[in-house]
């Protein structure tokens, strides 16, 4: 059976089998399951007599019709009864993914006195007095709003908050687990920005910090501007900065692996929409050689008619030869490729007519732009958005960290200078020892990374570099213009 996704544990299940007990009936599963293509990842015997066997079988899957095929072809042998199969995913979703648990035990009348009426009232009292210890005295100082309008969820687009709310739920378990914040879902009926705007700066009092997810673009950039302007809170778009400091943290340690420097490379980006723009700026301002950036309508060049102001921006400040030719032209002799954009618009022979040592972050999900099978027998290093392979360029290795530097130093924005700082920490935590071809990031359970990022975000938000002197080159990037169009990042969340 041929499938062109590779499993995932995204797509696990659990079948439960009676099978006739002989010598030979757990390896016929299990080479059934193999021959269709899954990977069996767990066996656990449930009951059995003298005849026959139950057991649970996980294995993961490429995707939902695969799983059908899989539970077919067991079922298609001799003496297997298939009982049940459960989808893994769904089940840990029951019942949603977090809860709230109160800090403080309320065991007797004194203590629920104290916590609430009438002792509360004097805490009331205070920040009343001075809003300001609001961060010393509520949740204020540890919690953060996950804000979505649910139109462009992961890949899967204007799906809606209700249907977004499952995201949301992960990335705030992921903030807890990873940088101990408290972040809570704010899933939002509505994609008019003047609402959004109106309702989040009316929500703002309760958090320390706003992170906003999913928005598609040109709205999210509009959002984010104009609340960073309404707030004395940081207010974050991960989809853009979070991806940015990944993909600057990999490709520092990449440069390191092939013996490059970032102004000497040209940079080929796939995508200028949310995480293409935001990585774009940061390597302008990093002093990337050149970059030539593709969206729908081809390469964005000086010349060019009816862009919006930040396409034009991006054609007037890269692209230094305004090459005008397509994709796979704009690859040959390229140092680096970085997709952000859509699956499958490359293939291996592509990734061979670049520069030697090539670097390719093909980061599409759950289908890169090009298959990482295929890039790697011509690239020097290559990484994607996917858990199951090496080099995973993951948001989580630089969200939970950024918030929590940022709420320690009761920031009041987040800054490219938080930015270069959390990328350089997580470039840095490898460790120049440990860094090869299939080691350029930290692992996103390395307990190192979040305390990392956030020492450097704490240290940059407390500390922050002059401005810089006026200069039209890429020191002095303008805001993100709200008229900027194509997809958010496709990356996981």
């Amino acid at each position: 059976m041929a499938i062109t996704r590779l499993p995932s544990a995204g797509f696990s299940i659990t079948i439960r089998i009676s099978v006739t007990a002989d010598a030979s009936a757990i390896g016929r599963l299990t080479t059934c399951v193999g021959e269709a293509g899954a990977i069996v990842t767990a066996l656990d015997v449930v009951d059995s007599d003298p005849t026959t066997v139950v057991v649970d079988l996980t294995c993961d899957t490429a995707d939902a019709t695969h799983a059908d095929q899989v539970v077919k072809a067991l079922t298609a042998l001799d003496g297997v009864d298939v009982r049940k199969v459960s989808d893994r995913t769904f089940l840990l979703h029951l019942g949603g993914k977090i809860e709230v648990s109160p800090k403080v035990a309320l065991r007797n009348r004194d203590e629920l006195s104290r916590a609430y009426t009438p002792g509360v009232a004097r805490v009331c009292l205070a920040i009343a007095e001075n809003p300001a210890d609001a961060r010393r005295l509520t949740i204020k100082r540890n919690t953060v709003a996950v804000v979505t309008d649910g139109s462009a969820v992961l890949g899967l687009g204007n799906i809606g908050p209700a249907a977004a709310l499952p995201v949301m739920e992960g990335k705030a378990a992921l903030f807890k687990r990873f940088g101990g914040v408290d972040a809570w879902p704010v899933v939002l009926d509505t994609q008019d920005p003047d609402e959004i705007v109106s309702i989040v700066r009316a929500i703002a009092p309760q958090y320390g910090g706003i992170n906003l997810e999913d928005i598609a673009a040109p709205r999210c950039f509009e959002i984010e501007n104009r609340l960073r302007e309404l707030l004395d809170i940081p207010v974050f778009h991960d989809d853009q900065h979070g991806t940015a400091i990944v993909v600057l943290a990999a490709l520092t340690n990449a440069l390191r692996v092939v013996g490059k420097k970032l102004a000497d490379v040209r940079v080929v980006v796939s995508g200028a929409g949310a995480a293409g723009t935001a990585i774009m700026k940061l390597l302008l301002r990093q002093g990337v050689g050149d970059i030539i950036a593709y969206d729908r309508q081809g390469p964005l060049h000086r010349g060019l008619e009816g862009l919006n102001s930040a396409w034009q921006w991006l054609a007037e400040n890269t692209n230094r030869d305004a090459f005008s030719g397509d994709l796979k032209a704009a690859l040959r002799g390229a140092d680096v490729f970085i997709g952000v954009s859509a699956p499958n618009l490359l293939t291996g022979d592509d990734v061979a007519a670049m520069a030697p040592d090539a670097i390719v972050f093909a980061l599409a999900n759950p289908d890169p732009e090009v298959d990482p099978r295929e890039a790697r027998k011509h690239a020097a290093v290559v990484a994607t958005g996917r858990s199951d392979q090496p080099n995973q360029i993951n948001n989580v290795l630089a969200f939970p960290g950024v918030f929590r530097g940022m709420l320690d130093a009761h920031a009041e924005e987040f800054t490219e200078e938080m930015a270069i700082a959390a990328a350089r920490a997580i470039a840095d935590v490898v460790g120049a020892e440990k860094i090869n071809p299939t080691v350029i990031v930290p692992s996103v359970f390395d307990s190192r990374v979040a305390p990392a990022v956030a020492a450097a975000v704490r240290a940059a938000a407390q500390h922050p570099a002059p401005p810089p002197a006026a200069d039209p080159g890429p020191a002095d990037l303008p805001e993100i213009a709200a008229e900027a169009a194509a997809p958010a990042s496709p990356l996981s969340s």
